[in-house]
C-alpha cells in the first residue's frame, strides 16, 4: 500500500465560530459536531481567534485512489504499527481516503517503521 506525505506544516485548532475559518489554503479539514469546531490546517494560515490549537503537525495520506467503505483494518493497520512504536497520530477520515497526522518529531521515524512494515512511502 501506498502513503503519500504532505509537505505542509500542520496545525489542529480548536474554533468557535466557523465563520472565522478563512483560508486559501490547499489542505485543510474542518470538522463540527455538537461539542466543538475542529480544524486542521496548514500553520501558516491558522485563524487568530482559535480557542486552542497544537503546532508541529505533518501528515501523510493513503494513496490508492477512492477506497471503498468496505474495506476493513485499514487505517486500523497502520495506527497499530505506529502504537506499537509509541507513536501517537491524529487520524482523519475523508469520504475517499484517511489522512494520519503525526508529531513533526516522531515523522521520519514513523515513514521508517512503516516502510519497513511493508508501506510505500511516496513524497
Amino acid at each position: 500500500m501506498k502513503l503519500k506525505v504532505i509537505t505542509n506544516d500542520l496545525s489542529v485548532c480548536k474554533v468557535s465560530d466557523i465563520n472565522d475559518i478563512k483560508l486559501n489554503s490547499s489542505f485543510y479539514f474542518i470538522g463540527k459536531t455538537d461539542q466543538e469546531i475542529s480544524l486542521v490546517c496548514d500553520t501558516k494560515d491558522v485563524p487568530s481567534t482559535t480557542l486552542a490549537r497544537e503546532d508541529h503537525w505533518k501528515g501523510f495520506r493513503i494513496e490508492e485512489g477512492e477506497l471503498d467503505f468496505s474495506l476493513i483494518g485499514i487505517l486500523s493497520k497502520i495506527t497499530g504499527i505506529l502504537a506499537e512504536n509509541k507513536i501517537g497520530i491524529f487520524a482523519i477520515s475523508t469520504f475517499n481516503t484517511d489522512y494520519v497526522l503525526v508529531k513533526k518529531e516522531n515523522f521520519n521515524r514513523a515513514l521508517e517503521v512503516l516502510e519497513k512494515s511493508g508501506y510505500e512511502i511516496l513524497n
